[in-house]
């Protein structure tokens, strides 16, 4: 009773209290006014995509397919403008772009120009895709643009489905010309048995004439043979004799020819003789001159190798001169270059001093004064006129001293050149002068020589003409033997040719008639394999015109009808099979929304109802503790009953059992309320800021939207240990799949949430309780 006492005192303290009265009852409509909102807020989303603004620009030019006029572009816009799944606005590209711009738009299709022009070349080289292109601005609304990728997907299978069938009717239509043109060949395969029947009887008569001909071949190819073995004695014989012929006469004619080029060549031999009689003459009085002349010359060489010492001794002295004056330039130039920097700095003071002078001269008054500053004035001008062109003639100086340097450098380098290339040429003219005194001494010894063979040539000459004399006598005699073999050489080659075509005539007689034989035996085999294959054609050709005449029926046996252009385009229909149908965007989110506005309505309680201060002292800690919970898990039970009422009849929820659902739905909020109580009343505020702590992983790591296995591996460890995870999955099995079962396992979970938190906080009741003597409470 003492229990109940406590619990009597803080409803009296409540209905007494209308501030407190009014927050409870505001507080307990908070999680109606959380879930009951959200879930009419977005009850059933999809049923309004007519009222989502969505731009269509259509390029497309069409195309012409198999003489049909193709217009994809043109027919998408058609099937949009009928079916309204959304907010179709049909503008230009520009308008589109910035409508999408400007957020009027969620989404942009654009059809480009070739997009019926892409259709037509499947069966070329490289057939082309037919690109739609799809814009959103996901920075507008991100859900939009996953609608807009679900609306997008259905429009490609709707557009790749029109073009299957347009192909499939260009397909079905070809092989109705096939089986036209199968129907053709057909005829044409009868056509060609029959001739090949009539070729099959020509070839056996025709073996049968190539075998006579071949026994007469026979016989004919004998006679050739003997003929042609006569012949070729016959060629051999006067084959000899033309050969004996002609080695006799060539060999006559071999040796007038030989006589006479002897008798042409003695001649010349004389001739040349007497011209090589002068020439050594001419030479020997060359050789005179030329052994005077090397003399000579060997004398100038020597001359010219004692002077060359000399010479270069004064190249080199000319190279050491040029060198030393190339030193002194430098010295030169370099005082010059100093005398122009003095001369600069005298210029530079006489023009400061001047101007000194000159201010002097125009701030003083005393007229005796000012002439004396105006004539030192004038005399300064003058003076620093005079450096100027001192220190102007300087630097020309220098500058020229440059120049005279380069030319001495020069100098210098020409002359120690020139000294290198006097040495060299006195090795030169010490080879020279040896080599002519050499050429001296060969001279005297080619003089000797070329008077001894002059004596010879006369000796010579006279042997020579006697042997002329004898060689022209023989000449004429060879002469004539060389005419009469002649004409015994060609009557034998006359004879011997016309052995030779004799017998070449009856070995290609006698070799045909062999070709001939042989030919005759092969023509009949292949008569008689011709035979054999002309029967295996006719056979074939009439198998060919029936396998024909059967592939046309075949062919044309075709169905080819609007539904078989659909079964070609659409092969595939997808059976949407539902387990534990859910029927909209509410009904699938109500568990998590639920859940969470409970949560909240709890944690608001806290804020407005004092959970630690008694209304009346209380007689023991277990009192204390039954007059809070008393009144915490009655407004629990309004909280739910709220929410479940504008669940049911506001949004008309369905669910699988009413009463379970009541009951699911005051144990979530009876759970969530012991959790606050304890936190809040334990540790007063930093509590909340833990209940919200709570809140918020319960918000990300309950599966309340997306599966938990999607989230982050640290929410998918800790959801088993968030009360909300149980909630959520015990309202979908009430709302959606019908397992009870499930239910009660998720409700034992819950339990264990309530129970422990239900003990702590009486616990620190208790405990509370025992450590004050006294609580002092106010009754009001």
């Amino acid at each position: 009773m003492k229990a109940f006492a406590s619990l009597k005192s803080e409803f009296l303290r409540i209905i007494r209290t209308r501030k407190l009265l009014i927050a409870i009852i505001g507080v307990m409509t908070i999680p109606v006014l959380y879930s009951g909102t959200y879930l009419w807020a977005f009850w059933n989303p999809y049923a309004h995509l007519d009222r989502m603004p969505v731009a269509v620009v259509n390029h497309d030019e069409g195309a012409n397919y198999n003489g049909d006029n193709l217009t994809i572009g043109k027919d998408l816009v058609k099937n949009l403008k009928e079916k309204k799944s959304f907010h179709w606005d049909f503008v230009s590209a520009s308008k589109a772009k910035q409508g999408l711009k400007n957020q009027d738009y969620y989404l942009m299709i654009e059809i480009p120009k070739d997009f019926s022009k892409n259709a037509t070349t499947l069966q070329s080289d490289h057939p082309q895709k037919l690109n739609l292109i799809y814009t959103v601005n996901e920075g507008n609304n991100y859900l939009s643009s996953k609608i807009g990728d679900s609306a997008i997907e259905k429009i490609k299978e709707e557009v790749s489905s029109s073009v299957t069938k347009t192909y499939a009717e260009s397909m079905f239509d070809s092989l109705k010309d096939v089986a036209d043109g199968l129907n053709k060949a057909s005829d044409g395969a009868g056509e060609l048995h029959n001739g090949i029947s009539d070729a099959k009887n020509g070839a056996e008569t025709l073996a049968d004439g190539i075998t006579s001909a071949g026994n007469g071949a026979t016989k004919l190819q004998d006679g050739a043979k003997t003929i042609d073995s006569g012949a070729k004695t016959l060629e051999q014989n006067l084959a000899v004799l033309a050969e004996k012929s002609v080695a006799f006469s060539e060999g006559v004619n071999s040796a007038s020819s030989g006589s006479q080029q002897l008798q042409s060549g003695l001649e010349q031999f004389s001739t040349g003789l007497g011209q090589m009689k002068d020439a050594n003459s001419k030479l020997l009085a060359g050789a005179t001159q030329a052994e005077t002349g090397t003399k000579q010359l060997s004398d100038g060489l020597s001359s010219a190798a004692e002077k060359m010492p000399a010479l270069q001794s004064g190249s080199k002295q000319l190279a050491d001169g040029s060198s030393n004056l190339s030193t002194s330039l430098d010295k030169w130039k370099t005082g010059a270059e100093q005398t122009k920097a003095g001369a600069d700095s005298v210029s530079l003071g006489l023009q400061q001093l001047l101007g000194q002078v000159s201010t002097m001269a125009d701030q003083t008054t005393d007229p005796t004064e000012k002439a004396k500053l105006t004539a030192l004035k004038d005399s300064l001008t003058k003076l620093s006129q005079g450096s100027e062109q001192v220190a102007s003639g300087v630097g020309t100086l220098s500058s020229s001293a440059a120049q005279i340097k380069q030319g001495s450098d020069s100098l210098a380098a020409g002359a120690t050149q020139l000294n290198q290339g006097q040495e060299k040429l006195a090795e030169g003219i010490n080879q020279l002068s040896g080599g002519a005194k050499q050429t001296a001494d060969g001279q005297g010894q080619i003089k000797q020589g070329l008077a001894q063979f002059g004596s010879k040539l006369d000796e010579a000459q006279n042997g020579l003409n006697q042997i002329v004399s004898g060689s022209s006598s023989l000449t004429s005699g060879l002469g004539q033997l060389a005419t009469g073999s002649s004409q015994m050489q060609t009557g034998t080659n006359k004879l011997a040719q016309g052995a030779k075509q004799l017998s070449q005539g009856t070995t290609s007689l006698y070799t045909g008639e062999k070709d001939l034989n042989n030919g005759m035996n092969k023509l009949a085999n292949g008569s008689s394999d011709l035979t054999s294959g002309m029967a295996k054609l006719s056979d074939g050709s009439k198998e060919l015109s029936g396998q024909l005449n059967n592939g046309a029926k075949d062919a044309s046996d075709v169905k080819a009808n609007s539904q078989v252009y659909d079964m070609f385009a659409k092969p595939v229909k997808l059976e949407d099979n539902k387990m534990n149908h859910v029927p909209n965007y509410g009904s699938g989110l109500a568990p998590y929304f639920i859940s969470l506005s409970l949560f909240v309505g709890a944690l608001m309680l806290s804020v407005i109802f004092p959970m630690l201060e008694p209304a009346a002292e209380p007689k023991n800690g277990f009192s204390w503790f039954m007059g809070k919970a008393g009144v915490i898990l009655a407004v629990g039970i309004g909280q739910a009953l709220l929410v479940d009422a504008v669940m049911l009849l506001g949004l008309d929820l369905e669910v699988k059992s009413v009463p379970f659902f009541i009951l699911l739905s005051i144990f979530t909020s009876w759970t969530f309320l012991a959790i606050i109580q304890f936190l809040v009343t334990a540790l007063d505020n930093p509590g909340r800021f833990l209940a919200v702590i709570i809140l918020i992983l319960q918000l990300t790591g309950s599966a309340g939207t997306y599966p938990i296995e999607l989230g982050p591996t640290f929410l998918q460890h800790i959801s088993h240990y968030l009360p909300m995870t149980y909630t959520i999955s015990g309202f979908r099995a009430v709302i959606s799949t019908g397992d009870f079962g499930y239910m009660w396992e998720n409700i034992a979970y819950i339990t264990v949430f309530f129970v422990l938190f239900l003990a702590a906080t009486l616990t620190f009741f208790i405990v509370k309780f025992k450590r004050q003597p006294q609580v002092q409470g106010e009754v009001i």
